[in-house]
């Protein structure tokens, strides 16, 4: 039986769980809102369900409550900051802030953040750019247990590892592309698994390195791995994010992961943040009006409504399930209960939060 909440309601249930991990009331809002938009968007792998994993992570010592960026360095368009093993969901808002201020000022800003607890959707860290008017570009890489094959490999080596494009558009809803490079987020694995669902044979391998349809082989030992998406292709951007958002960040790279046990998911990204209005000369928002209005006469395929560009998806699902709920599996919620147990946190008050 599936269980569907209003946002507000599950934003509180998730806000209670993460402050009786000793959040302040800040962070506590933030993670739980951050968390709840996800699956409001249809990201359901970066949403609620990531609670059982920071309650891990807490409890072992690899995310640490109430963290703020670290300046390392700051020359005005150049800025490194260290994440501090902070929740990423306040780690990531913050560091966007400073990155977006000097931008402004600036024309641009180059940011590395390392060391950042699992940064969620990073969507959202677009998002934040584009409402300020910014093109922002984010690589951003995992260290965690290495979950994805190389192409060519029959072994994980290195994580999702996603790239965000977000892209203001003169007039209506921006561009956003928010992908891992792998075929599938690993989440979405774990929810097709909770749910007992087959998978693509083109997102996983199983511990012989034979495509497989089982996700439990993205989830329980013997582990196999996630594929990048498109080949070769997937293969560089996600090579590119581990050396753009983990060695050039200072956050470090997957060899560096260590215990595979562990449940941390640390991230390291570099974002780069222009404002298209310090180009005196460009013709950006002409030329972004003609040729979306250009690309939006093609007729739409057969098997498609109409055509889209990337953020719409995410927006249409945001709509729909503000109207008629978000729906989790019974897999996920009790997991989220044993989290919430794990702390000292009655379920049924949890429960009855979730409800209204």
């Amino acid at each position: 039986m599936k269980l569907t909440f209003k946002k507000e309601n599950l934003v509180r249930a998730i806000e209670a769980i993460v402050a009786k991990g000793g959040s302040d009331a800040r962070e506590a809002r933030m993670v739980a809102e951050n968390l709840v938009t996800a699956n409001l968007m249809g990201h359901d792998s970066h949403g609620i369900g990531m609670i059982p994993r920071y309650v891990d992570s807490l409890l072992e010592g690899g995310l640490v409550v109430n963290q703020h960026p670290k300046v390392q360095l700051d020359t005005g368009a150049l800025l490194s900051l260290d994440g501090c093993q902070g929740y990423g969901q306040v780690i990531g808002h913050e560091a966007m802030a400073m990155a977006i201020d000097r931008a402004k000022k600036h024309g641009s800003c180059v940011m590395t953040l390392g060391r950042a607890h699992h940064l969620g959707r990073i969507g959202q860290w677009g998002e934040q750019a584009v409402a300020q008017g910014l093109i922002s570009i984010h690589f951003v890489n995992v260290i965690s247990r290495a979950i994805v094959a190389p192409y060519g490999g029959a072994d994980a080596r290195f994580g999702t590892n996603p790239v965000c494009i977000a892209i203001p558009l003169p007039g209506q809803p921006p561009f956003l592309l928010d992908m891992a490079t792998s075929a599938v987020a690993q989440g979405k694995i774990r929810v097709a698994h909770n749910k007992g669902d087959k998978v693509s044979r083109d997102w996983l391998i199983d511990d012989h390195g034979n495509p497989t349809d089982d996700p439990r082989y993205g989830v329980v030992d013997p582990l196999g791995a996630l594929r990048t998406f498109g080949l070769h292709k997937g293969y560089g951007l996600a090579l590119a994010c581990e050396l753009l958002g983990g060695a050039l960040s200072g956050g470090g790279t997957e060899h560096q992961g260590g215990d595979r046990s562990k449940k941390r998911v640390w991230n390291g990204m570099l974002a780069i943040l222009i404002d298209p209005r310090a180009l005196k000369n460009s013709s950006f928002e002409e030329e972004s009006s003609a040729f979306l209005t250009a690309l939006r006469q093609s007729p739409p395929a057969p098997g498609f409504d109409k055509l889209r560009i990337a953020g719409e998806p995410e927006r249409e699902t945001r709509a729909k399930r503000e109207r008629d709920g978000i729906v989790v599996d019974p897999t996920t919620w009790k997991e989220i209960h044993a989290a919430a147990g794990k702390l000292g946190l009655d379920v049924a008050g949890i429960d009855r939060l979730a409800a209204g």
